[in-house]
């Protein structure tokens, strides 16, 4: 006979799980490993970013020498040095160029004949206008003495009037034909003296414009003719022109101390002063011309060199001027670590300390006396996110 009894062993308690077991505890250890993974995986990509990373964004700047003048210059400008006496030496004849003298950085004085034309044409004019002088000059002694006869016969009355007015007039045609004469002599002279081309003042040849053999002309109207045989300029007239921005023109001043560096010698600085500003400004450039004038400088200066002028305060002395430029870097270069003073550089994209002994402040400088040498290049502006080690990248790349 079959039983209907039920299955009870669908109640029993299974000894071997803990109590309080669920499925949601089940969940909890399976997310857990997978968080600290993410977690070493989030500090990976950190350290790599820090360290492969475009890192923190710099500029840098170049030690060069500064002269303390420059560091206190009210306003800096570019310009040209050229000659105040300069002029482009022409014949004032035209004809065949047979003598040139000198050459390009030769020096002239005053009335030297630096070149000559063929002369032979004006030449024999001047020897035809010198022939007829003495023959007027030796009519002039007949009709002075024929003169002389018939005022005597006259006063006689041995002679009617007719024939002393002749007379007279016959000297007085004399003496006029002397006139022209001269006249013409010193005509042929003028035109022979054309034919010589002279140094108008003391100077040096800076080009030769003509050789020989050439046409010179005083105005060149021709492919094959020249007007200017040589330029000179008076080496000791020299001096700087300049175009300042209409914008700073209040800083500029007549008689202002200034100090100017030529392109070609960097590391010499030479007293100057604003000599004139000229009243009249450059409408497309928007600019001004200020001529500065050297207060001294060297031979070493010659016309068209490029030049840097450094506009000073109104005390500033020549001693300033002349001081001898020191190593620089701009001051917010320099910081102090552990004691120190420090500028960073660039290396391999990461900051490197480098120490320095550190002088004097000149405005927005710092004198570098140890440590660097000219042309390095430091990290421009440092704070507390660089440090040794720590990866920078240039602004703009």
């Amino acid at each position: 006979m079959a039983t209907n009894d039920p299955d009870l062993s669908s109640l029993r308690i299974d000894r071997a799980k803990p109590a309080g077991f669920s499925r949601k505890s089940r969940g909890a250890r399976r997310v857990l490993p997978w968080t600290i993974v993410a977690l070493v995986v989030a500090a990976a990509l950190f350290i790599g970013f820090w360290k492969f990373g475009p890192g923190v964004e710099v500029q840098l700047a170049a030690a060069s020498f500064v002269s303390p003048a420059q560091a206190e210059a009210v306003l800096t400008a570019s310009g040209y040095v050229v000659a105040r006496r300069k002029a482009a030496v022409a014949s004032k004849g035209t004809g065949q160029l047979v003598y040139l003298g000198v050459q390009e950085g030769d020096t002239v004085k005053k009335g030297q004949v630096i070149a000559r034309l063929e002369d032979k044409d004006v030449i024999a004019t001047l020897n035809r206008a010198r022939e007829n002088l003495r023959v007027a000059e030796a009519d002039l002694k007949d009709a002075k003495q024929s003169l002389e006869r018939q005022k005597t016969l006259l006063e006689k009355q041995l002679v009617a009037q007719a024939e002393f007015d002749a007379a007279e007039a016959r000297y007085k045609r004399v003496v006029a034909s002397i006139e022209a004469a001269r006249a013409a002599v010193k005509e042929t002279e003028a035109a022979v003296e054309y034919t010589r081309i002279v140094a108008p003042f003391d100077g040096t040849v800076l080009s030769k414009n003509a050789d020989i053999g050439e046409i010179v002309a005083p105005l060149a109207g021709a492919a094959s003719s020249r007007a200017a045989v040589v330029t000179i300029a008076d080496m000791s007239s020299l001096e700087v022109e300049a175009d300042v921005s209409e914008a700073n023109l209040t800083r500029v001043f007549s008689e202002q101390p200034c100090e100017i560096t030529l392109d070609a010698y960097p590391e010499q600085h030479y007293p100057a002063y604003v000599d004139k500003i000229v009243p009249t400004a450059d409408r497309a450039k928007a600019t001004v011309m200020v001529r500065i004038k050297f207060k001294s400088y060297d031979r070493r200066v010659l016309p068209e060199m490029s030049a840097k002028i450094a506009f000073l305060p109104e005390n500033a002395a020549d001693t300033a001027v002349m001081a001898k430029p020191v190593l620089s870097v701009p001051a917010s270069a320099v910081t102090e670590r552990n004691g120190r003073q420090v500028v960073y550089q660039l290396k391999d994209g990461k900051a490197v300390e480098v120490p320095v002994a550190v002088g004097r402040r000149m405005g927005s400088l710092a004198e570098i006396k140890e440590g660097l040498k000219p042309g390095d290049k430091v990290i421009a502006r440092v704070d507390d996110q660089i440090a040794a080690g720590t990866r920078v990248a240039l602004k703009g790349q």
